[in-house]
């Protein structure tokens, strides 16, 4: 198992995401939501190259994306239903994974990445 960094962006990002999910759809959600940020960490520090997880050709070489949905299964706290975030991550080493941010899905990841991580 890999060690998993995140970045002040990412911290920022969970955050932000178990506050508006608290507040848009309860406490439980937000427990919910929370075990699968987990997991998907998890599964991530596991194996950065795990079923689901892209790299993609607008991106760095290591730089690699993973929607949260890829996690649901495994997250042991109950279902979220339509996650609809993705990590965006580094792994340029064997020992540590460097979680740069966390965006919806949604979102342009060139314009929500620095410039010298895209």
């Amino acid at each position: 198992m890999r060690s998993i960094v995140v970045s002040p962006s990412a911290q920022c990002d969970l955050q932000d995401i178990l506050i508006r999910s608290e507040a848009d759809f309860g406490y439980e959600a937000m427990l919910r939501y929370t075990a699968l940020l987990t997991q998907a960490l998890r599964d991530i520090g596991g194996d950065p190259e795990i079923p689901g997880s892209q790299a993609r050709k607008d991106l760095r070489k290591d730089i690699r994306v993973y929607h949260l949905r890829f996690s649901r299964a495994r997250s042991g706290r109950g279902t979220v239903h339509r996650p609809r975030r993705f990590i965006v991550y580094r792994h340029g080493s064997e020992e540590e994974i460097y979680i740069l941010q966390v965006l919806h899905d949604s979102r342009d990841l060139r314009r929500h990445l620095p410039d010298d991580e895209v």
